[in-house]
């Protein structure tokens, strides 16, 4: 899949998909592979990186034991000359994930994270990662929170989208505009053609998928585009969670059966 992607001047990252582990051997395994999955992009030459999440190697069970495996990671993307993004999870992870991510970013700059505009804190965490000068990846979120922490209405996560996407492009280290809302995309592009923002500064992200004809447009017009290419047995939950995120997401899934 990524290297039809390539084929088509479109990057990749890689995401084997899992979280929560039950044990240490869990998270030893999940580490293992994502260490063969540097490994084997750089063999075949992919212009692809690597998504994880900090569950999957073990946070749940120890903060210790999730950041050991991600240091030894970082490490083995340093030497292969690849970069590593840390997914957010659910709200009760997002200040730990930001903390680790801040700790292992001191040393490692060969990495980036993910911050959710549905989530009334995500603003301060925009400027402190700006400050930091840290690469982030924009989305809406998809797990369920409760109004005390996050946006309901989907008008509130748009627009909250719009002006933290305005205020990593102008101020940001390579942010990466990750949606499929055609209004969030054309309010992106409006405001680079408006501000003169050279399209080496930022990229668009977009799930395997979903709307690979605007991948092509926009690749076609020059902008840099990443596809998120998830894979692996635990694809249930990554499943229900992008058909909440956007209900128009069920439509583009049956579109994409019937195309083949």
């Amino acid at each position: 899949a990524v290297q039809d992607l390539n084929k088509r001047g479109l990057s990749a990252t890689l995401d084997f998909l899992g979280e929560d582990c039950a044990n240490e051997a869990q998270a030893q395994a999940a580490a293992d592979e994502i260490l063969g999955l540097l490994r084997g992009i750089h063999e075949r030459k992919l212009d692809s990186n690597v998504s994880l999440k900090l569950t999957q190697l073990g946070f749940n069970l120890s903060r210790d034991l999730a950041k050991r495996h991600l240091e030894k990671i970082l490490d083995e993307a340093k030497r292969l000359d690849n970069f590593i993004r840390i997914d957010m999870e659910g709200s009760e992870y997002t200040q730990s994930t930001v903390d680790v991510f801040l700790e292992v970013f001191r040393d490692r700059k060969n990495v980036g994270t993910v911050l959710q505009s549905y989530l009334k804190r995500t603003p301060q965490d925009v400027e402190a990662l700006i400050k930091a000068g840290a690469r982030v990846r924009l989305v809406k979120g998809a797990y369920k929170e409760p109004p005390a922490v996050a946006f309901q209405s989907k008008e509130e996560v748009n627009a909250q989208y719009d002006v933290l996407a305005r205020r990593l492009l102008e101020a940001g280290n390579y942010p990466a505009i990750a949606t499929h809302d055609e209004d969030r995309v054309q309010a992106a592009l409006a405001f680079i053609k408006e501000k003169g923002i050279a399209k080496d500064r930022f990229e668009f992200q977009m799930l395997y998928g979903l709307r690979p004809g605007r991948w092509a447009e926009l690749r076609a017009d020059g902008y840099k585009v990443r596809i998120y290419v998830p894979y692996g047995t635990h694809w249930f939950p990554y499943f229900v969670r992008r058909l909440r995120e956007r209900k128009e997401n069920w439509m583009f899934v049956v579109k994409n059966l019937v195309k083949g």
